[in-house]
């Protein structure tokens, strides 16, 4: 009796995992077409989109081109124009991400490592309405220990971040297996810290944007032709074991980045210049 028990037991535990947990879904490309509207072609400056947000108080969007351009923030309107060219002095290392925060700050992510094998990644906390006041968040990983590491481990190249209360969270895009994301958490303001690593989640694909909702409760991330979305999210620092959907938005070509508009509204970039909006709803 006992005997049988032993092998039951696991069986219906097992059962009750793949039955009882919320199904991955994942959305076809017709109703992605529906939800997915190209907006508009990005200015001649912006020649290669790397990160973008969401400027409410200017009904606005802000970008900014990839490594080795001009260290420049562009604001464009919804049609695509150009509204401002914010220079900072800066270095472009390798932005790849903006995050904001609920004070309207902005956090330019130079953080692309293509090689693994950066030591100055940096943030930079910047304030729009005085751009010359500039904080740096310096930062390596706490658990890299190669610079670069074997090919297999080479997981520390980071294209997409988000802020939500008070933290930075990064999201990595494996270089290596091209399979799994790591997360790291940074404080939001100025200095010099080691990324804490809150946990992994197999993705399948390297991620290139990452955006919260204000309450938290989304995060969506961005893949070339691919959207990522996380509901129901109670923990921002473990958003991947929110509810997940996947969805084919190929037609949007090379995604690079994505933001919130509202709790209803993405807004993506390519790096061929598009300039698209997806509904939630």
């Amino acid at each position: 009796m006992l005997k049988i028990l032993a092998f039951f037991i696991p069986v219906l535990v097992a059962l009750f995992y793949f039955l009882g947990r919320p199904a991955d879904t994942v959305t076809n490309s017709e109703a992605a077409t529906s939800k997915l509207v190209r907006l508009a072609k990005l200015p001649s400056p912006i020649s290669e989109s790397s990160g973008v947000e969401f400027i409410p108080e200017r009904d606005a969007y802000i970008t900014h081109n990839d490594a080795g351009n001009k260290p420049h923030l562009y604001i464009v309107d919804r049609k695509g124009k150009l509204m401002e060219t914010i220079k900072l002095n800066l270095p472009n290392v390798d932005w790849e991400d903006l995050a904001r925060d609920s004070d309207g700050n902005i956090y330019i992510a130079d953080t692309g490592n293509n090689n693994n094998k950066r030591k100055e990644l940096a943030i930079y906390k910047v304030q729009l309405d005085k751009p010359d006041k500039i904080e740096a968040i310096r930062f390596t990983y706490e658990d890299q220990k190669a610079f670069p590491p074997s090919k297999k481990d080479m997981n520390y190249d980071v294209e997409a971040i988000f802020w939500h209360g008070g933290k930075l969270y990064l999201v990595s895009k494996d270089r290596g297996m091209k399979e799994t994301a790591k997360v790291y958490e940074l404080p939001d303001n100025g200095g010099e810290y080691k990324a804490r690593l809150l946990g992994s989640h197999k993705l399948g694909v390297p991620v290139t944007g990452a955006g919260s909702s204000a309450d938290g409760s989304t995060v969506a991330l961005v893949s070339e032709g691919g959207l990522h979305i996380f509901q129901n999210v109670s923990d921002p620092a473990a958003f991947y074991k929110g509810d997940y959907q996947k969805v084919n938005i190929k037609q949007a070509g090379q995604t690079e980045a994505v933001a919130f508009e509202n709790e209803n509204t993405l807004v993506i970039t390519s790096e061929d210049g598009g300039l698209f909006r997806y509904s939630l709803n």
